[in-house]
């Protein structure tokens, strides 16, 4: 059996999810074809030799519709005989596609893949691949009479049943706003980001390199001030519970992003010349009550630990995507995991969530951690909508 390594990692800095946003004014497919062509080129990779583009996206409509990984790749200038996918595990999407790449590798069927992903939340907005339509259908409405709720919902449910108040979620996002400031500023990112052109509002080309979500000077009794995003009456007759404690502060932030690893066998990687960064270990999916949606980062993770041997204190740095607040502390409540470990160079209520590219931008800010603090053993999970998360085991070589 061979091993699945992973040479190389790169994302774009995020952009808001708006427009004006720095990453608004260019369109999804040339995005996504900006990292295809800058994880070949860092590599000096012949693209002829891809076996396969998987690439992550959420909302496939509109400018992202019709497998944009193959359109991105035909932009790109890779030769036309190379193919590529799209698939959609919502939230997870890209980090899906590693796992596709790095298994079609392990059971020999790939010798060279792209997982990517990519998402322009200011260009095709969130929510419109449904167009407000009923995509549930008449069995799951008799499954879920009451109906299911929207994530934000989801997570206020999560915030209650786990008793974390406002002050404790206010204080994490700070810190998560703390920490992206303090790796952009040591240049922590330097080597995962690639400079994308891109018109300031002055309509100059100017180089886009640092994430614009994250606010530096952001504090927990700033956000304190912030109203709770989704308090209806209706709702809170419904839900009781819940203290309507999630507001814009402590959730993730519309962003416009692409990323790409760069995925090969050993064998591949040595006969070209490449030195692998990383291999993959373990794998896992899971799926959960979808009522509460973002738990299932509980039970993949549990199967990750099984699979793997390891132990939560064995692995150096943990990726739990920051969807809402309440996702990481209910997942290092679970774990007992060492609060300076996870997300160490802050997570997406800084950096963003760009939906599709999100998978491989964790898994690209994993890499690059690993490598700088010399860490051994990274795990990545994130909460995905209907109620599954994925979880990736890697170690660094």
């Amino acid at each position: 059996m061979s091993h699945a390594v992973i040479v190389d990692a790169v994302r774009l800095a995020s952009g808001k999810g708006k427009p004006g946003g720095a990453l608004s004014g260019t369109h999804p497919v040339e995005l996504l074809a900006h990292v295809l062509r800058a994880v070949v080129d860092r590599n000096d990779l012949d693209p002829a030799l891809v076996d396969d583009v998987i690439g992550g996206c959420v909302h496939q409509v509109g400018e992202q519709a019709l497998n944009i990984s193959r359109t991105a790749l035909l932009s790109a200038g890779f030769p036309e005989s190379v193919p590529a996918t799209t698939i959609d595990r919502q939230c997870g999407s890209s980090q899906q596609a590693a796992h596709f790449a790095a298994q079609g590798i392990i059971a020999g069927a790939y010798d060279v893949v792209i997982a990517c992903g990519v998402e322009s939340m200011s260009r095709v907005p969130f929510g419109s691949s449904s167009l407000g339509k009923d995509t549930g259908g008449p069995g799951i409405a008799a499954r879920y009479p009451q109906g299911l709720v929207g994530q934000g919902i989801s997570a206020e449910l999560i915030a209650a049943k786990w008793k974390f108040d406002r002050e404790a979620l206010d204080a994490f996002s700070a810190e998560s706003h703390r920490r992206a400031a303090a790796a952009a500023t040591s240049g922590s990112f330097d080597a995962e980001i690639v400079p994308i052109a891109v018109r300031d509002r002055d309509g100059n080309l100017v180089a886009h390199t640092v994430d614009e979500t994250v606010r530096a000077a952001t504090t927990a009794e700033a956000l304190a001030g912030l109203k709770p995003s989704f308090y209806t009456e209706a709702y809170a007759a419904r839900f009781p519970e819940a203290g309507w404690h999630i507001t814009p502060g402590n959730s993730s932030p519309l962003t416009d992003g692409a990323s790409a690893v760069l995925i090969m066998s050993e064998e591949a990687a040595a006969k070209l010349g490449l030195t692998p960064r990383a291999r993959f270990h373990s794998f896992a999916v899971a799926g959960d009550d979808p009522m509460f949606m973002l738990t299932a980062p509980i039970p993949a993770t549990k199967k990750i630990l099984a699979r793997s041997g390891l132990g939560i204190d064995d692995i150096d740095a943990y990726e739990v995507n920051e969807a809402f607040a309440p996702v990481p502390l209910m997942w290092a409540h679970e774990f007992g995991a060492d609060p300076a470990r996870l997300n160490p160079r802050g997570g997406a209520i800084a950096l963003g969530h760009a939906l599709g590219s999100s998978g491989t931008r964790l898994l690209t800010t994993l890499v690059n951690h690993l490598e700088g603090t010399g860490g051994r053993y990274g795990l990545q999970t994130m909460c995905e909508g209907a109620g599954m998360a994925n979880a990736t085991l890697i170690e660094r070589l």
